[in-house]
């Protein structure tokens, strides 16, 4: 009765091209532009300088600030005020103000003010523009030390060499930690959408009721309508591989066994989700609506863009609940990291008792009506 239910499910997926463009060709495309739009590191930002001492220190820290890729000089006011009044037209993200006597302070004092004053519109935006800014003026001041002091030839004052390693990611590849994690969403997004649409869309239609009187038994119908959607998420989730490795040159250090062998788990999970979702409505419209609300909390909660340990306390108990999280981590550690099995053995317990527990939900909900 199963293999009947699912030739029917088949050939109704293959019949419908949208049905399939919203399982392959749209997860391909997301995943293609997602990582270049959410990219958190921020270059080309608006600088005016308002420089009152028309020094030559003071010309040394503007070439300094606008040699790189992340400042560019855009006004050069001797007022403050009109420094402010582009910020306030959104011409400028950052003032450098540079006051009188600048050189002469640093000379004779050893010691000189300067002042920041960021667009604070977007916060995250104006926190790294100060960040970066802060670096090149203390690099500034390290070269300016660094000219004055004279250190005999042979020194036997102590010096400390930091010298820092980044493990895993030693290129700082935004796209490294966004891919993996996109993957998951998007795997996520098949699973519960799609599976709560099709059984949702048997109620509309009325087919529902012609299946209920029939002999088929409820655990022959359920797993009937979410195998076909449990395997096309597998297709899905190689082809966003394929795609991870041609366009990014991305490929995991872990193994793909491990990886699909909690990918087969959390589909259950997602799956059991879509399938609790179809038991309290009745549209496809209301289906769609409830999906958007789960897969935000997905989103937000699940430390796709923001870790999870960066959150507030609440928000991490919270986080734990949402699968999610869990395989997000997964996937990241495996791609990433290499981690194998045993290092994420706690991982498959609870995604296993996730699967178990919704899933158990949703068929104690779904009633067979005749």
């Amino acid at each position: 009765m199963i293999g009947i239910v699912l030739q029917k499910e088949f050939r109704q997926i293959f019949r419908n091209p949208a049905i399939l463009r919203l399982l392959l060709v749209m997860p391909v495309m997301q995943l293609i532009i997602i990582p270049f739009a959410a990219d958190y590191e921020i270059k080309h930002i608006n600088l005016a300088v308002n420089d009152l001492d028309h020094s030559a220190y003071s010309q040394r820290l503007i070439q300094k600030m606008t040699a790189g890729n992340y400042f560019t000089l855009v006004d050069a006011s001797q007022r403050y005020e009109d420094a402010l009044d582009k910020v306030e037209d959104s011409q400028a993200d950052i003032i450098l103000s540079i006051p009188a006597g600048f050189e002469k302070n640093l000379i004779k004092d050893n010691k000189a003010t300067l002042q920041l004053s960021s667009d604070a519109v977007n916060g995250q935006k104006a926190g790294l523009a100060s960040i970066y800014a802060a670096n090149i003026i203390n690099a500034f001041n390290r070269e300016v030390r660094e000219e004055w002091v004279q250190m005999p030839r042979h020194s036997v004052m102590p010096v400390i060499n930091t010298i820092s390693t980044l493990r895993y990611n030693p290129h700082s590849n935004y796209k490294l930690f966004m891919v993996p994690g996109i993957l998951a969403l998007l795997v996520t997004m098949v699973g519960a959408l799609m599976s709560s649409l099709n059984i949702v869309s048997e109620k509309e239609k009325g087919t529902i009721e012609q299946i209920n009187v029939t002999p088929l038994k409820k655990h022959q119908f359920l797993i009937g309508k979410l195998l076909p959607f449990w395997i096309l998420g597998l297709v899905s989730m190689t082809l966003g591989f394929i795609v991870s490795y041609v366009v990014f040159g991305i490929w995991p250090i872990g193994s793909f066994f491990t990886i699909y062998g909690y990918a087969m788990i959390y589909l259950f999970t997602v799956l059991g989700v879509g399938l609790l979702l179809s038991t309290f409505v009745d549209t496809q419209q209301q289906a769609t609506l409830f999906s958007f609300f789960i897969m935000m909390m997905f989103v937000l909660l699940g430390g796709l863009y923001t870790p999870v340990e960066s959150m507030p306390l609440w928000a991490q108990k919270l986080s734990w609940f949402v699968p999610t999280s869990h395989f997000i981590q997964v996937i990241r550690s495996i791609v990433i990291k290499g981690s194998s099995f045993i290092d994420l053995k706690m991982e498959f317990i609870i995604m296993t008792g996730f699967a178990f527990v919704i899933n158990t939900l949703a068929v104690l909900n779904y009633r067979k009506r005749a």
